[in-house]
């Protein structure tokens, strides 16, 4: 049984289900059971049409569903008869779903949840072990996410921004369990832009592939995590690097710059770059100042502050820093790589022990307090 052709049938199956009645709570049901049932009986070899065999399948368990409970009696009058099995129509229902599922209305986590579990075709354990919660309270989270779209309209237009930032999300929670997160981000964008033209879609695609090239590389044996400046170049994936900056020059060719597009420039340059030492710093504060210009973030200009740093000097890259507040997200741990960079070793102690203190992972936190571990040691001797 191929299970990636599987999950990659499940939006156009769910599709079909809607366009014949299904509201898309029912469908998206009706297709987990076809999916389950498929897994049960399929030998070696899949049916010849697969995607059909999905559809009689699941809509099949969407009419038992609808028989079985009272509530639905009116829309078992739409649905009375089964349609002919046979070839299914060959329409793309991808973009809806994606739309749908980033609906505004959801929060990141529901919106997340619903995209992995309609258009990635996850199951909800596979999506709960990948966010180490319990099963039931991710059945809990789908359920209310499923009712909250239950009523939008199927062929409206969606927001692209939307849409994106939840697969940015998914691809940002990395992988744990036996789904791996930011390969499976990175599948449904490859999804997403054969569904859509957008420069924006192959500027995140671009980034994605761009980040996971170095994946490899960004932890030490003992699991600890390795800086940028400091990874083993020889170990990034120069075939992703490749398709990246491919996918970027072509998007970038269009001349509708997106925020998602400067981020793939940034991590272009970095991947470019033989040594850390050769990194053409100067170009990327550049693009940084196009992200601050897109984007306004503090974030982004925090990271500003770090290229400029780099690029002219420790003291530069400070005094860009004071202008932010100090209680953005790592902050602290910044301020502690400038001021370590320009030889003030005990305040940069005291600012990365600072940081563990709010790091946001075990691993974040170990890095940064063997930073200050390291320092004080220095510091004494």
């Amino acid at each position: 049984m191929n299970e990636v052709l599987l999950r990659s049938l499940t939006p156009s199956v769910i599709g079909v289900l809607v366009r014949r009645g299904a509201d898309f709570a029912a469908a998206e049901d009706a297709v987990q059971d076809a999916l389950v049932e498929a897994v049960r009986v399929w030998a070696a070899e899949p049916p010849r049409d697969v995607k059909g065999w999905l559809v009689t399948v699941a809509w099949r368990k969407f009419l038992d569903a609808a028989r079985a409970d009272a509530a639905r009696r009116r829309r078992e009058d739409r649905v009375e008869e089964e349609p002919a099995s046979g070839p299914a129509p060959a329409v793309d229902d991808t973009l809806q779903l994606y739309f749908l599922c980033a609906h505004p209305s959801l929060t990141p986590a529901s919106a997340v949840a619903l995209t992995l579990r309609a258009v990635g075709g996850l199951t909800t354990r596979q999506i709960a072990q990948a966010y180490l919660v319990p099963e039931a309270t991710m059945a809990q989270r789908i359920s209310r996410a499923k009712r909250t779209v239950s009523g939008v309209r199927f062929d409206q237009p969606g927001d692209v921004a939307t849409v994106l930032r939840v697969l940015y999300l998914v691809f940002n929670e990395g992988y744990s369990g036996d789904i791996d997160l930011a390969a499976e981000a990175i599948r449904l964008t490859r999804q997403l832009a054969a569904s859509i033209d957008h420069p924006e879609v192959a500027g995140l695609l671009a980034l994605m592939l761009l980040h996971h090239a170095r994946r490899a590389s960004r932890t030490a044996p003992d699991g600890g995590l390795v800086p940028l400046a400091e990874q083993d170049r020889g170990r990034w994936d120069t075939k992703l690097i490749a398709e990246g900056v491919g996918i970027l020059q072509a998007a970038l060719a269009r001349d509708r710059l997106g925020e998602f597009q400067a981020q793939a420039a940034i991590a272009a340059l970095h991947a470019d770059a033989p040594t850390a030492a050769e990194t053409d710093w100067v170009q990327i504060v550049e693009w940084y100042d196009e992200l601050v210009r897109l984007t306004g973030s503090p974030v982004v200009r925090l990271n500003r502050a770090v290229a400029v740093g780099e690029a002219d000097g420790p003291r530069a890259g400070l005094a860009a820093l004071a202008e932010l507040d100090d209680s953005l997200p790592r902050y602290a741990a910044a301020a502690a790589y400038l001021h370590e960079r320009d030889g003030d070793l005990a305040t940069a102690a005291r600012l990365y022990a600072e940081a563990a203190g709010k790091a946001s992972n075990l691993a974040e936190r170990d890095h940064l307090m063997r930073r200050a571990a390291r320092l004080n040691a220095r510091g004494r001797t």
